[in-house]
Parts: structure tokens; C-alpha cells; sequence
């Protein structure tokens, strides 16, 4: 097992997709047919629902313009929260709901092995608090706990949050894949997708 940061010589992929699942896709079968091993891949953001599901698949990059010449993680997260809050201005508590999404994809170089997601339903604060975490964390309000994300340990965070709420039930997957094989979770992953049908938009 290895992770990206012992494989610097691959290019990083576009990120091209409408939804989380299709960029969790892209990037699985991109790093397996580049590596030539099965690879996990994700991807994870916030939808907001008075934004339409924004900023979606942009969390990362929603404040872009305003990030200056190589900016660090922690300006970029303070800039993104910044913009999101000027953008929920005037919008009531109501009306503020939002929720953290995480899709995970396993691939191997033929294709999608195993999916799965995971969500974690809050609303958006009026303004940051608390230090732990990062992203979103300080303006995701969580109100059964009476909290933002970023005030929750870290032991508390990782029992409910979107990333670990996927992992597990994407390792609730990992036996059938023994069972079935490679070939035989592709067949059944393509079908799921058809009936399925299109991905919706992250908070549609």
C-alpha cells in the first residue's frame, strides 16, 4: 500500500466532473492504469442548498480569485469560509442547510471495483468558531451537538463525519469483492450506475 506522495512523478488529473461521484471515479481509474494497481480515490466538498448545491465540487478552489500568489491551506480555507458567508448574507437560519459529501471509488486499470458515499447533515453558521479541523469545519453548524465541526474533537469528528461514514461502508463492500472478483464487481458497479441514472448535482 502506498499513497500520492511516493508517486510525485504522476501528474495530478483534471478535475472535470459535474459531481463528486464522476471526479472520484476519474481520479480511481486514473491513478490504477497510471500505477497499475487498484486505487482508492475520493472526492469530497460542501453543497449548500440556498446556492443550489454550491460550491459543490469547487469547495476547494470556491474563493480562487481572491487567493493570492501561493497561498497556504489555512488562507485558502479562511477565504473560501469568507466568501460563503458573504454569498448566505441576509439568508435565514432556515434556509441555510448544507451538508458535508465524500464519494469514495475503488478502481483497478479495467474499471470501477466498489463505491460508496457518505454525508453529514448541518446548516451554515453566521460567522466561524472553534479551531479544530479544516475547510468548512468553523462555519458548519451541527445543531444535535450544539457546535460547529471545527469545535468537536478529533475522536467525535472522525464518528460522524462524511469521510468516515463512507469508509465504512465502503469496507462493508471489500468481502463481496473477494468473492466476486475484479470482473464480476465492474459488471455489478456499471449496472448500479445505469439504474441509477445520472448523477445528480451535489445538494439537488
Amino acid at each position: 500500500m502506498s499513497g500520492l506522495g511516493e508517486r510525485a512523478d504522476i501528474p495530478e488529473p483534471d478535475e472535470t466532473g459535474d459531481g463528486f461521484a464522476d471526479n472520484a471515479r476519474a481520479k480511481a481509474l486514473y491513478y490504477a492504469r497510471a500505477t497499475g494497481q487498484v486505487c482508492l480515490a475520493d472526492d469530497s466538498g460542501l453543497a449548500v442548498d440556498a446556492l443550489d448545491g454550491r460550491p459543490g465540487v469547487r469547495s476547494a478552489r470556491y474563493a480562487e480569485e481572491r487567493f493570492p500568489i501561493g497561498a497556504d491551506r489555512a488562507t485558502r480555507d479562511r477565504l473560501n469560509s469568507a466568501k460563503l458567508l458573504e454569498a448566505l448574507r441576509g439568508v435565514g437560519e432556515e434556509r441555510r442547510t448544507a451538508r458535508f459529501v465524500c464519494h469514495l471509488a475503488l478502481a483497478d486499470a479495467g474499471g470501477v471495483l466498489l463505491e460508496a458515499r457518505g454525508t453529514l447533515e448541518g446548516r451554515i453558521a453566521e460567522r466561524a468558531r472553534g479551531a479544530n479541523g479544516f475547510g468548512y469545519d468553523p462555519v458548519f453548524w451541527l445543531p444535535s451537538r450544539g457546535c460547529t465541526a471545527a469545535e468537536l474533537s478529533a475522536e467525535d469528528k472522525n464518528a460522524i463525519s462524511h469521510r468516515g461514514q463512507a469508509l465504512r461502508r465502503l469496507a462493508e463492500q471489500l468481502p463481496g469483492l473477494l468473492v466476486a472478483g475484479p470482473r464480476g464487481r465492474r459488471r455489478r458497479a456499471a449496472a448500479g450506475r445505469r439504474r441509477r441514472g445520472p448523477p445528480r448535482r451535489p445538494g439537488r
